[in-house]
């Protein structure tokens, strides 16, 4: 009977360092992140000034540099913005985001993210998100396998820049010609 019993949640550690993203092979700047997560400039500015995303394709050097973030990057931009609607504390999200940091892409399809308002909890089965249910207190979770999803949905239909080469890759928009005559022109 013990090993049926629902197993509680881990919460979410607040230390540790970043995963590099360098097998990425596509960058997105600002703008083309910000329409995929759903989110203003100005958040997205906030946010990489402030360090809760920053972006780890090229971060901006000055004025008139771009910065440019990788997939992994507007994810995470898509999860904090889900997180703020919900009235999280932005000290819980910085412990989230700290954590996806840490996670790489290992196994984030079958994470959910939850938070009981006092901690972040990752959960990666449903007997976990049961016992945290069963706590009685109020919880919203956030799958990141359908973030990932989204994200990835989203910018299938935007502008990428491919990182070695600086090219810009046109998603299959057909009514921008003018970046299809840009990129067969280079």
């Amino acid at each position: 009977m013990a090993d049926h019993a629902p197993q509680r949640p881990t919460a979410v550690p607040s230390s540790g360092g970043t995963t590099s993203m360098a097998s990425e092979q596509i960058g997105y700047r600002g703008p083309t992140a910000c329409a995929a997560a759903g989110i203003t400039y100005r958040q997205l500015d906030y946010w990489a000034r402030t360090g809760l995303v920053e972006p780890s394709v090229r971060p901006a050097y000055g004025s008139g540099t771009q910065r440019l973030y990788s997939f992994r990057d507007v994810v995470v931009l898509k999860i904090v913005k889900r997180f703020l609607d919900t009235g999280v504390s932005l000290q819980n999200i910085r412990t989230a985001v700290q954590h996806l940091r840490e996670r790489g892409f290992r196994d984030l399809e079958r994470m959910t993210l939850m938070s009981d308002g006092a901690t972040v909890y990752e959960c990666t089965s449903p007997d976990e998100v049961h016992a945290l249910l069963q706590g009685g207190q109020g919880v919203f979770g956030i799958a990141v396998g359908v973030v990932w999803r989204d994200v990835e949905s989203a910018l299938s239909q935007l502008h990428g820049e491919r990182i070695d080469t600086g090219e810009t890759l046109v998603g299959p928009n057909p009514a921008d010609e003018l970046a299809r005559r840009r990129n067969r022109a280079v």
